[in-house]
């Protein structure tokens, strides 16, 4: 199922997912510095299946859904990472999270596809407010988040069990006026 038209950056697009994508995202997402900050410790194919069947039935944009998108490179297809949005109960927000192989991290990718998810999500879609919860010690996902201009609203301190431990996490949003003005 592809949830919309690809949008088409200078290097990569924002696309639906393709069952050609699934080894290569269980590749990357079971790669422990991949999965550090995520809810598995490990990935595996079969996992990528489950996970791709899941939100085939389900409309793109459903009110209390997450879809995942691919980020693929312009050229070649080939796939390079992935977002996540999940459309909150509201209607009117939406929460995103991005991950990408390790080879493809450090070179702009992944802002550059969430920049086009965000014209999407704004622009087309129309949506009041985009949030992030990011682990407070992800600090490259924090510094992604602040060049694309969203705003560091919280810091909960031990909020979260998570891997065996207490943790924090980072809130950040973004309202669409602020993306239009950007």
């Amino acid at each position: 199922m592809t949830p919309f038209a690809p949008l088409i950056g200078l290097r990569c697009k924002v696309r639906g997912f393709a069952e050609r994508d699934l080894p290569e995202f269980a590749r990357y997402r079971a790669v422990p510095e991949v999965a550090r900050y995520q809810s598995w410790d490990s990935y595996t194919l079969e996992d990528a299946k489950r996970l791709h069947a899941g939100q085939l039935d389900v409309p793109f944009g459903k009110e209390g859904s997450w879809h995942q998108v691919a980020i693929a490179e312009n050229r070649s297809d080939a796939l390079l990472g992935d977002c996540a949005l999940h459309f909150l109960e509201d209607g009117k927000q939406v929460e995103i999270g991005f991950t990408l192989a390790p080879e493809q991290q450090g070179r702009g990718l992944a802002q550059e596809a969430v920049r086009l998810l965000l014209d999407h999500v704004f622009g087309t879609m129309q949506k009041h407010r985009v949030i992030a919860v990011t682990d407070a010690e992800n600090l490259s996902a924090q510094k992604l988040l602040m060049a694309l201009g969203f705003r560091k609203e919280a810091h909960y301190i031990k909020n979260i069990f998570f891997k065996g431990k207490w943790g924090d996490e980072c809130l950040f949003a973004m309202l669409s006026g602020e993306w239009a003005n950007d």
